[in-house]
Formats: C-alpha cells, structure tokens, sequence
C-alpha cells in the first residue's frame, strides 16, 4: 500500500482525483461513465478520477470496479 495518497479536487471542473503513486501511468474507462482509473506499465491501479462529484449523493453511493492489483 502507498505511503501517502494524493487528492485533487477541482471544484470548478467537479473533477477529483486521487493518487496512490507518482509513478508514470495510462487512463483507463471503467463500467461507470463517470470513473477512470490510473494504471502502472504492469496494470496495477494506482489511482482514478470520479467526474460530476457533486451529482453524486449520500444516499447514493458511487460504484465502480477497479482492475485488481
């Protein structure tokens, strides 16, 4: 697991991203049109994006399957 995890949220966009590495990666689409994940050279996730943030609700939660490590 990483050391530190990196988010970004801008609100202007509604974007947030979170990173659980530096290392150089690819965007990927996921099932969920809303969700793009962060993969390395070797396919592990190491990151991924949610746009809309706020459309999303409490009552609501956003699902998406992830590519496993």
């Amino acid at each position: 697991m990483a050391d530190k995890v990196r988010i970004w949220f801008d609100a202007e966009a509604d974007f947030l991203e979170v990173r659980f590495s530096d290392a150089a990666g690819y965007e990927k689409e996921t099932q969920h049109d809303a969700v793009m994940e962060r993969l390395d050279a070797q396919g592990r996730v190491i990151g991924f994006s949610v746009m809309g943030v706020s459309k999303f609700k409490k009552d609501k939660p956003l699902e998406a399957d992830l590519v496993p490590a």
